[in-house]
C-alpha cells in the first residue's frame, strides 16, 4: 500500500537537532526525531490518521499534554513514553523546562491497522480498539521494539517486511485487544470497566460535546438497543443524563476561573445559551452557576 502521511502541526520553541530519519513502508511511515524544546515551548498536532509516539526516555516532568488548548497549565498531564493517538484526535503540548528528547513517530493507515488486529480479535473489536487512545508511562518491551524499528530507518535496512512485523508487534502490544461481545456483556448485565473507560476517555477528549446513543454504542461494539439497556444498568442513568452530568461536572471546574464568563462556559460545553445552561446546572447541583461561583469564592 503506497501511503504518505499528513499532519497538521504548529510548534513554537521546538527544533530538530538533526535531519529526521524516516522510511515509508506498507501503510506505515516511521520517523525518528532528535530534538529539543525551550522552557515554555508549545506544540499543536492533528492527523487524519492514527499514530503512535514512542519516547526513549521519560519526558513526563518536562513535557505536559492536554486534550484541549484550554487545559494547558490547568488540567494537563505528563506526556507518557508510549502514546497511541486515534485518527482525528488533537493534541496540545507544553514544555515546563528546557529538554532534549528522542522519539519515534509511527504514522499508520487505518486499513493497515485493521490488518494487524482483525485476524486476532475480529473487525468489530478492531475498529473499537482503533478509537481508544492509549497512554503508557512504562512501555516495557515495546521500547526495545521501537529501538529496532529506528535501526531499520536507513538505506542499509533489511527487507521492509522485517520493519513492518516489528511495527505490528508494537501495535498489538499497545492497543486494547479485548474482545467484548454482546454475549459477554449479557452474562454480567452491565458494561465492562474497559468499555466505560473507553466512553469516558472519548467523551473527555472531544470536549464533552454531545454524542448520539448510536455513536456511544458503536464505540464499545454493541448494538444501540442493547447498549441503552445495559448502560442504564451500569450507571443508573440514561446516556443523555450521563453526558449531561459529565458536562456539568466539567463546567463546575471552569466556574473557578473568573476570567471566563458563564455565557462562555455555557457555549464551550454545547448549551444553547446561558439560560439553558443555568436550568440544567440547577437540576444537577441545586444552584445556579452564579451562586456556585460565589460560594466557591468564599471557600
Amino acid at each position: 500500500m503506497t501511503y504518505l502521511h499528513s499532519m497538521q502541526s504548529e510548534i513554537h520553541g521546538i527544533r530538530a537537532l538533526s535531519p529526521a530519519r524516516w522510511r515509508s513502508l506498507d501503510g506505515i511511515v516511521g520517523v525518528h526525531w532528535d530534538a529539543e524544546g525551550q522552557a515554555g515551548a508549545s506544540g499543536y498536532y492533528l492527523s487524519p490518521d492514527p499514530r503512535i509516539m514512542l519516547f526513549f526516555t521519560d519526558v513526563s516532568d518536562q513535557i505536559k499534554v492536554a486534550d484541549r488548548a484550554a487545559d494547558l497549565s490547568r488540567r494537563d498531564r505528563g506526556l507518557c513514553r508510549a502514546v497511541y493517538v486515534p485518527a482525528g484526535v488533537p493534541m496540545w503540548t507544553r514544555f515546563t523546562k528546557p529538554h532534549r528528547f528522542s522519539h519515534l513517530d509511527l504514522h499508520l493507515h487505518q486499513d493497515r491497522l485493521m490488518r494487524f488486529l482483525s485476524p486476532a480479535i475480529g473487525s468489530s473489536s478492531a475498529r473499537t480498539a482503533l478509537r481508544k487512545p492509549i497512554e503508557l508511562p512504562d512501555p516495557g518491551p515495546i521500547a526495545a521494539l521501537a529501538s529496532l524499528v529506528v535501526d531499520e530507518l536507513s538505506p542499509e535496512a533489511r527487507h521492509p517486511a522485517f520493519a513492518e512485523n516489528l511495527v505490528g508487534s508494537i501495535v498489538t502490544g499497545m492497543l486494547d485487544m479485548t474482545v467484548e461481545t454482546e454475549e459477554t456483556v449479557a452474562k454480567i448485565g452491565r458494561l465492562t470497566q474497559a468499555q466505560m473507560n473507553r466512553l469516558t476517555a472519548h467523551f473527555s477528549m472531544n470536549g464533552e460535546q454531545r454524542m448520539t446513543v448510536s455513536d456511544m454504542a458503536d464505540l464499545v461494539g454493541l448494538s444501540e438497543s442493547w447498549f441503552a439497556t445495559v448502560f442504564r444498568e451500569t450507571t443508573g442513568k440514561t446516556p443523555l443524563q450521563w453526558q449531561l452530568s459529565r458536562r456539568i461536572e466539567a463546567a463546575r471546574e471552569l466556574l473557578d476561573d473568573e476570567a471566563l464568563s458563564i455565557a462562555e462556559i455555557a457555549a464551550q460545553f454545547g448549551f444553547s445559551d446561558q439560560a439553558h445552561f443555568t436550568k440544567v446546572f440547577r437540576q444537577f447541583t441545586g444552584d445556579t452557576p452564579a451562586a456556585w461561583r460565589k460560594r466557591s469564592d468564599r471557600l
